[in-house]
């Protein structure tokens, strides 16, 4: 513990002074705590990332050496910048800390709902695209959505594209009879709960007290939960993405 706040806090000594240091008390384990350690369940909740990611590092390692594809890999790289984007966040709660939570996330969504339409859907490259750049402007638009000058539904407002992204897609490959729709199903699932515990972490905060403890909140399940998503998500394009995995998915089924 004390090595992980030491790098955080050497981390944020390497920030500019300024707006970027204001601290965000913005869920329910946290109150109006600036402490380091004000959110403990919220910050060591993010090991579920390190651990999504590593057991995808372990599955893409044992792959055939003519699946182990660069892209996958990053992917999982991604998935291990989210869990330490989001812990930094959890603990310093900064802007700039903010900011290295939520860029992973964007980046990850990004890329991989572009590689799902294209390797594991099967679309033609305009099609990808189409389905990409409406997908962010879905983001956009979501983005911009204000309920009392704050961002609706607690900030979740912002994932409901993705989530709809995951419907979607989940149809697509059930109706195109693509290998990969198990997942994105299972996925589906998985982030509609997540996203429920995320949006109600605020009004339900003070129902989730425990004695000794304190109010903790929803938020760490969204974290563990959408560790799991990820890592259903991951291991999809590393079984069904890319180079001759993704012309065996495309292949008209007979």
């Amino acid at each position: 513990m004390e090595f992980l706040e030491q790098w955080a806090r050497w981390l944020n000594r390497q920030v500019p002074a300024g707006s970027w240091h204001d601290k965000i008390f913005n869920y329910c384990e946290r109150g109006g705590d600036a402490g380091f350690w004000a959110e403990p369940l919220n910050a060591w909740s993010n090991g579920a990332f390190h651990l999504a990611s590593l057991a995808a590092l372990v599955l893409w390692i044992m792959a055939p050496s003519g699946r182990r594809g660069a892209f996958e890999l990053f992917l999982i790289l991604l998935v291990f910048a989210i869990g330490t984007g989001s812990f930094l966040f959890h603990t310093l709660a900064t802007r700039w800390a903010a900011v290295a939570d939520v860029a992973p996330i964007g980046i990850f969504m990004l890329l991989y709902v572009g590689y799902a339409l294209r390797s594991l859907a099967g679309l033609n490259w305009f099609l990808t695209i189409a389905g990409l750049a409406l997908f962010i402007a879905a983001l956009w638009y979501a983005g911009q959505m204000r309920c009392g000058g704050r961002l609706c539904l607690g900030g979740s407002v912002g994932y409901l594209p993705a989530l709809g992204a995951m419907i979607v897609m989940t149809a697509l490959m059930i109706i195109m009879r693509r290998p990969a729709w198990g997942y994105f199903l299972a996925g589906s699932a998985v982030f509609a709960v997540s996203l429920t515990l995320r949006t109600f972490d605020k009004p339900w905060c003070p129902n989730t007290a425990i004695t000794d403890f304190g109010r903790v909140g929803t938020h760490f399940w969204w974290h563990i939960l959408n560790a799991l998503l990820l890592y259903l998500l991951l291991r999809a394009v590393i079984l069904y993405g890319g180079g001759s995995r993704a012309r065996e998915a495309i292949a008209p089924a007979t």
